[in-house]
């Protein structure tokens, strides 16, 4: 036994020097090409993880502290862009010295898919959160604004040169710009106007070449993919040059909490048969939770409807006594307020927070979770939702939020971008649980309870595929393997993100990277050798 140890602590002496040795070489040489592309010295977006300032930088947008864990990969460095041009030579490097990207915006992707990475290492993640200029023209109904920049910061900023313009993207309001765009970007008025996506005039992005391409140069190929195709198969997105939409002075909000012991079963079956029927001046999603019941000690589901309309109060009541009367909506559940101030209020925050908080950039939501979608035809029948009632009281913090489409997302066709999910869905399920520290390191309880919560709602939702939202990354769809992307495999959630769309996307990204540089766990595939002749 003593001379198989002391051979075994030696050879574990020169791999862990191999390893740092490769690691400082891998630094120096990124480093050093770096340094023959950019004007600006490196030291102020060049970041090592000997640098005090590295862990900060990593930990700051990351949404799921899940991607966190010291079990999981870090990247050999953070390059932190300040123009365009700092963008290009990262790409030209990277692929010079056969290294891998990871590119994040806001870091909210569900897997932690632009700052980590599951199977390959090294890697170089590409922070965009210095690029967040904004400019609004509201003569031109229009607005430029960078990667970097988040959800929030733009509807300040529209905000703050007009009352009666808006945009309509995301609910939460510290997702970046650069990447939520990508997956389509959903919102409170999707039924009014569509998806972010659907509102993207031109863009501004770095090839796998690292040229810099606008829609005219890039063509309308990739200008489609880029709009709902899934973030970081294509290349870095600069900037969006986005359309703004009308919004009224005054809108008006609610919420209204049903629990079980009042009827929420009822008053949920009757949601799905009428929320993408109503007017498409409204917007009402469910948040399902778990929360104290009647009784000390005992526990129940509630259903909250949380409501954005595009009018005044008078109006909405009209309307819900004519669609929605079950759920009993009074004048004193509505609140009558700015366009901006319901940006807060769908999000979360407390009235007495002002809209200046937007321009923070980050998160305060942080949390351990793990999170599904589908999207859904047919009502669920009551005994369905009973169902879910019971799954729900066995976890600790259980959510799902019931988004309903119709109205305008019913009228663009499923082709016009890469998100399909438009004709015949009622609505979409998001599905998470979230956990705590002292649970971080052992959060396989709380997943495998979603994923039973998952399979138990196979029979309530969309089949053939089995739809789901690539905004909502779900790596228990599969996953590319060994830093390579097979078409077959990919095919599997391929389909259920983009339906038919996706093999338009693995023909452009064939075109626009045959090399696969841009690739990721969930990045979209090239076509084999063969398949590309």
């Amino acid at each position: 036994m003593e001379s198989s140890t002391s051979t075994i602590i030696p050879f574990l002496v020169i791999l862990l020097a191999v390893s740092y040795a490769s690691s400082d070489s891998f630094q120096q040489n990124f480093y050093k090409c770096l340094n023959s592309h950019i004007s600006v010295p490196l030291s102020t977006c060049f970041y090592t993880p000997d640098n005090p300032l590295f862990t900060p930088l990593l930990n700051s947008s990351a949404q799921n502290l899940r991607c966190l864990l010291p079990s999981v990969a870090k990247p050999e460095l953070i390059f932190t862009p300040l123009v365009e041009s700092d963008v290009q030579a990262a790409v030209i490097c990277a692929k010079q010295l056969n290294m891998q990207l990871r590119i994040r915006s806001g870091g909210h992707d569900y897997e932690g898919l632009s700052y980590i990475s599951e199977v390959e290492t090294p890697f170089v993640v590409v922070d965009m959160s210095k690029l967040r200029s904004i400019s609004v023209d509201i003569q031109g109904n229009s607005a430029c604004v960078e990667a970097g920049a988040t959800v929030g910061e733009l509807y300040y900023r529209i905000a703050e040169k007009s009352k009666i313009h808006g945009y309509p993207a995301g609910l939460c309001t510290s997702l970046g710009i650069g990447g939520h765009i990508t997956g389509g970007a959903y919102g409170s008025m999707m039924r009014k106007y569509g998806l972010g996506a659907d509102n993207v005039l031109d863009a501004r992005i770095v090839d796998a070449n690292g040229k810099i391409l606008d829609r005219e140069s890039m063509g309308e190929d990739l200008f489609w993919a880029i709009r709902g195709g899934g973030g970081a198969s294509f290349g870095i997105i600069l900037s969006w040059k986005v359309k703004l939409v009308p919004v009224p002075e005054t809108v008006t909000v609610f919420t209204v909490t049903k629990t079980l012991e009042e009827g929420a079963t009822k008053i949920l079956y009757k949601w799905q048969q009428v929320a993408d029927k109503l007017d498409e001046d409204l917007f009402i999603r469910v948040i399902t939770q778990v929360g104290n019941g009647a009784k000390e000690g005992e526990k129940t589901v509630s259903n909250s409807y949380n409501a954005l309309f595009l009018g005044g109060v008078d109006r909405l009541l009209q309307i819900m006594g004519q669609g929605f009367p079950e759920l009993g909506l009074q004048r004193k559940d509505c609140v009558e307020m700015s366009w901006l101030e319901s940006v807060l209020y769908i999000a979360g925050y407390p009235s007495s927070v002002p809209p200046e908080v937007l321009l923070q950039g980050k998160s305060s939501f942080k949390n351990y979770f793990k999170a599904k979608s589908d999207f859904v035809k047919e009502p669920i029948p009551e005994s369905g939702l009973e169902g879910i009632w019971k799954r729900f009281l066995e976890e600790d913090s259980p959510l799902m939020i019931w988004n309903p489409y119709g109205g305008m997302m019913s009228k663009i066709p499923e082709s016009d971008i890469p998100f399909p999910h438009r004709n015949g869905t009622l609505f979409k399920i998001q599905y998470v649980t979230l956990w705590g520290d002292a649970e971080k390191d052992s959060p396989g309880k709380h997943v495998d309870w979603i994923r039973k919560l998952y399979n138990y709602m196979s029979n309530y939702v969309s089949k053939f595929p089995r739809e789901a939202y690539v905004n909502y990354r779900d790596l228990d769809l599969g996953m590319n393997k060994n830093g390579s992307t097979d078409f077959v495999q990919a095919s599997v959630w391929g389909s259920k993100y983009f339906k038919n769309n996706f093999n338009r996307l693995v023909r452009i990204k064939t075109k626009v990277d045959p090399d696969n540089f841009f690739r990721h766990e969930q990045s979209i595939p090239t076509l084999p050798t063969a398949a590309k002749q």
